[in-house]
């Protein structure tokens, strides 16, 4: 693409780079110039303009906006029209924002006038809602550029990304039932129970899913092995198993993980790089049609903050899976907002 000035009467089937007002009204930058255009300027005295000309082996802005975005994005994203370079990605059904991440950044890193901005993975979105937006820099860009951005998109280079799925799709909530055992000790407020229960349903919710089942329990591995062991065999069972101890887990063989091996299933991780959550537990027990997963909530969840506890729900309610490399990449963003309730606070200035 050619950019500078040029003569008005030399301009036909050039792009308007900037917008002119004229006497009889105005020209719009991105406009592509004709004879009716032209004369306008000359009879305004114009004759000089700053333009775009569009060469062979050039895509148009739209034509290429329009292209990596179809790219970009799946079926269950609504793709706009083009429009001064820009195409924007919406979310047809509320759900998680998924996002290859690496292939993002390789595209984007293909040409500066060729951009991808998107919200953060794991997002969770409301139908209708933005997720990216492309935006073609100049009027024009190179098709050679173009089209490395479209094969980076589609993970030509890297055959673990060729899964048939696109770098941006959103994976619609679930919502399933969800079984809650929850531990006691002599001592235990009904209020603190009340307090756990409340802050599930309330995570709950947004995803579509439900409280179904409930059972408190002592804080034995033996008895929360039995409470997941008669959720897990009912004939409706929950798609989902939560655990609130009513003490933190510490260990792999502390109560919450030692129930789940008791009940024959598996510890999958213990722990996470995201504060608050740092304690949570994953696993799951084996089941005729699959994995039930079993998350161990950490006692911070009591609080409605955001903490770990909330991304792995999130992927879970939208049937996403998670897996012991995903808990543990969580870490670089999972520095979250302090919780008051905390016994060590972060700043040694709150600490009694």
């Amino acid at each position: 693409m050619k950019f500078g000035p040029v003569a008005t009467a030399d301009a036909a089937g050039c792009v308007l780079a900037h917008s002119l007002r004229l006497p009889d009204g105005v020209l719009k930058k991105g406009l592509l110039l004709g004879e009716a255009e032209l004369q306008r300027l000359a009879a305004a005295g114009i004759d000089t303009i700053i333009v775009a000309r569009l060469e062979v082996d050039d895509v148009a802005e739209n034509d290429a906006a329009a292209q990596v975005a179809h790219a970009l994005g799946g079926a269950e994203v609504e793709i706009g029209n083009a429009g001064t370079g820009r195409v924007n990605l919406h979310a047809r059904d509320a759900g998680l924002l998924v996002l290859d991440a690496a292939r993002v950044n390789a595209a984007n890193a293909v040409h500066e006038g060729l951009t991808i901005a998107t919200l953060h993975t794991d997002s969770p979105v409301d139908a209708g809602q933005m997720l990216a937006t492309v935006k073609i820099i100049p009027y024009a860009v190179p098709k050679a550029a173009m089209n490395e951005v479209l094969q980076r998109l589609r993970g030509d280079a890297d055959p673990a990304s060729r899964s048939g799925r696109r770098a941006l799709r959103v994976a619609a909530w679930r919502r399933f039932p969800v079984g809650l055992v929850m531990t006691r000790l002599a001592g235990t407020a009904d209020t603190v129970l009340a307090k756990m229960r409340q802050a599930v349903s309330l995570r709950l919710e947004p995803l579509g899913a439900r409280l179904a089942l409930e059972e408190i329990v002592a804080h034995e591995p033996v008895a929360v092995a039995e409470a997941l062991q008669r959720m897990a065999r009912r004939p409706d069972a929950p798609h989902l198993l939560l655990v609130s101890g009513i003490a933190a887990t510490v260990d792999r063989l502390d109560v919450v993980p030692a129930a789940v091996v008791a009940a024959g299933g598996q510890v999958l991780h213990a722990g996470m790089p995201v504060d608050p959550g740092n304690l949570l537990v994953l696993a799951q027990l084996a089941q005729p049609d699959g994995g039930l997963p079993v998350v161990g909530i950490p006692t911070c969840a009591r609080s409605p903050k955001l903490n770990g506890f909330d991304f792995v729900l999130r992927r879970l309610g939208a049937g996403e899976p998670v897996t012991s490399a995903d808990i543990m990449a969580m870490g670089v963003g999972g520095l979250l907002t302090e919780i008051g309730t905390r016994p060590m606070p972060r700043d040694p200035r709150q600490r009694g």
